[in-house]
């Protein structure tokens, strides 16, 4: 532990500091910051908008302010894999980014295929350098982008992709794109097979960045089509590289990594042997029971992406029901939805990780998913994912609330849960943000 700093006069007599050792501490609460395999009551002290010192207790300091965290979770700052907030560009499938960020209590979301190689000027100069939460994006790999959440199928063929125009923005925006994003589900299948998903990864081996796939299911298969769901995963894994993620593992469709026989696909571990990771991509086709299946099988996702956009979450008006596929080509797909257990619906970061919790992952290991584990899929570990000394004063603060919770599945199913987090606020650069998104439940009824 550092020792308090004393200023002398010339006669060698100590005299009051005048100005404050940190502009902010957090105090005492449960600090778990796996990248430093620190689990303990500790403080958190900031200056000039970096981490200062982490230590069991900074006595005899002073700081501007002091929170008192006591009974709070105080981890690094939060990171999102999987976002959607190219707001207006994508309608009403992008959501603001800092609703979904430092608003829920996340300093960090990445944007899965919004932007695109033709739209990425805007993606930087009205969403990155706007928003109080720091932006990555994972480039689409289809000129078309996220338009209305890639509601009309045509778009995403081969046709619509461009290697050249791909690894030109990419490069042009090296500070911001992190991967490609991809597809590899039923309705793409039937109509080109694994032709995009190749033209992906040429993109992707050329600038030496990984592609995130989308597993599971998005559009309809084409007329007079039929896919065996289960045979993709056996294209998919040998294009794959170290690095690459497939993202859905627990999709209630079988065409993720659990089959309709409940049988996990036998190529998944061939891909975790390559170096390829899981991230979660919450959504709006979780499944409690293949969650438990893949869980059982002793895989863990490497991190754990919300994947929250204007089709999946509730906002004041109700928002759209959206289950994770689309029925037709157009608005219809969308329709209004009650409102239901606030658990019906992803909401937050944090609600992923409770279904984690509730699911017997250990807290730490959540955590890990989240912070230093994210830090490395964007290979920003020197950045964000840690609480070392001179890194980013990014930190998120949570709550555990005891009770007996009921959470709800995409589809429909319930699980107990003995706590749920609830994010309490965020600090990003040494600002402090409370969490007060529309996208938070109340909670206090539905214990």
């Amino acid at each position: 532990m550092p020792k308090p700093r004393t200023n002398a006069s010339s006669s060698g007599t100590s005299v009051a500091r005048l100005k404050p050792d940190y502009d902010l501490i957090v105090a005492g609460g449960r600090v778990i910051d796996p990248a430093n395999g620190l689990d303990a009551v500790a403080d958190v002290a900031i200056k000039k908008g970096r981490i200062a010192a982490v230590v069991p207790k900074l006595d005899g300091f002073r700081a501007a302010k002091t929170i008192d965290a006591a009974g709070l979770i105080v981890t690094p700052g939060l990171v999102d894999t999987h976002a959607h907030v190219y707001q207006y560009v994508s309608g009403d499938f992008g959501l603001n980014p800092d609703i979904v960020g430092i608003r829920l209590g996340v300093t960090t979301v990445v944007d899965q295929g919004g932007p695109s190689a033709l739209t990425f000027d805007g993606f930087r100069k009205f969403i990155v350098e706007t928003a109080k939460t720091r932006v990555y994006a994972f480039i689409s790999a289809y000129l078309a982008g996220g338009l209305l959440g890639h509601r009309y199928v045509d778009l995403y063929g081969p046709t619509g992709i461009n290697v050249k125009a791909i690894v030109k923005a990419a490069r042009d925006n090296a500070d911001l794109v992190r991967g490609i994003k991809a597809h590899a589900e039923p309705g793409g299948y039937s109509r080109w097979g694994m032709d995009s998903l190749k033209l992906a990864k040429e993109a992707a081996r050329e600038l030496k960045l990984p592609v995130y796939i989308h597993l599971g299911t998005l559009w309809p298969e084409a007329k007079g089509s039929k896919v065996n769901a289960a045979k993709i995963i056996d294209e998919v894994v040998p294009l794959l590289d170290a690095g690459d993620i497939l993202a859905h593992p627990f999709t209630r469709f079988p065409s993720g990594f659990v089959a309709s026989d409940g049988s996990i696909h036998p190529l998944i571990r061939e891909a975790l042997a390559k170096g390829v990771r899981i991230d979660v991509g919450r959504g709006a086709h979780f499944s409690f029971t293949n969650a438990q299946r893949v869980i059982d099988a002793g895989i863990l996702p490497f991190t754990i992406g919300a994947d929250l956009h204007g089709y999946n979450v509730r906002m004041g008006d109700g928002g759209r029901a959206y289950r994770g596929m689309f029925t037709g080509e157009g608005a219809d797909s969308i329709v209004a939805e009650d409102r239901g257990s606030p658990f019906a619906r992803p909401y937050s970061l944090q609600h992923a990780m409770t279904e984690l919790l509730a699911l017997g992952v250990p807290l730490p290991e959540i955590v890990r998913m989240a912070t230093s584990n994210a830090a490395v899929m964007l290979g920003l570990e020197s950045e964000i994912g840690s609480l070392s000394v001179g890194m980013p004063a990014d930190i998120s603060v949570m709550r555990l609330l005891p009770g007996k919770w009921t959470l709800v599945d995409s589809e429909r199913v319930t699980h107990p849960a003995k706590e749920v987090l609830h994010p309490e606020f965020a600090i990003r650069g040494g600002k402090v943000h409370l969490a007060d998104s529309p996208l938070l439940p109340q909670l206090s009824e539905a214990a």
